[in-house]
């Protein structure tokens, strides 16, 4: 079975958009393989990551470019899906990203948490240029 193919795609920071997204996220996870209950962890956590670029990255203006790469992944005998992306917005220090504390009961500011305990793989980097570059990967089998 030939895995599936890279899927590249530019949305403007519209939540709106976010829908998109978050379908073709499910679509290219249900192909490499994971459980539903796994592809709509995986959307959960892009959505989390797209959020945030919104909220923190474009202070909520909705006609910023985002750049998106959702693409199978494979090493060392493992499968997953990797998925990227990038902002060009305000640049953050990757080292300052982090959950709010769990004992912090509040609406919001769950979204590091959620991408953190969804995903294997997770790295923040500043982008060329401005903006952040986030890297999320999700083997296949893995807890």
């Amino acid at each position: 079975m030939a895995l599936p193919k890279c899927v590249e795609m530019r949305v403007l920071s519209d939540p709106a958009n976010l829908r998109v997204v978050r379908e073709a996220v499910r679509r290219s996870a249900g192909e490499v393989g994971f459980s539903e209950a796994d592809t709509e962890q995986i959307a959960l956590a892009v959505d989390e990551a797209l959020a945030n670029v919104i909220k923190h990255g474009y202070d909520q203006q909705y006609d910023q470019p985002i750049d998106i790469r959702i693409e199978p992944v494979a090493e060392s005998g493992r499968s997953g899906l990797g998925l990227f992306i990038r902002d060009f917005g305000a640049t953050v220090d990757p080292e300052t990203i982090c959950g709010r504390d769990l004992a912090d009961v509040r609406p919001g500011g769950l979204g590091v948490h959620i991408i953190t305990s969804v995903m294997d793989e997770v790295r923040y980097e500043s982008a060329e240029g401005g903006g952040t570059r986030l890297s999320m990967v999700k083997w296949r089998g893995h807890e």
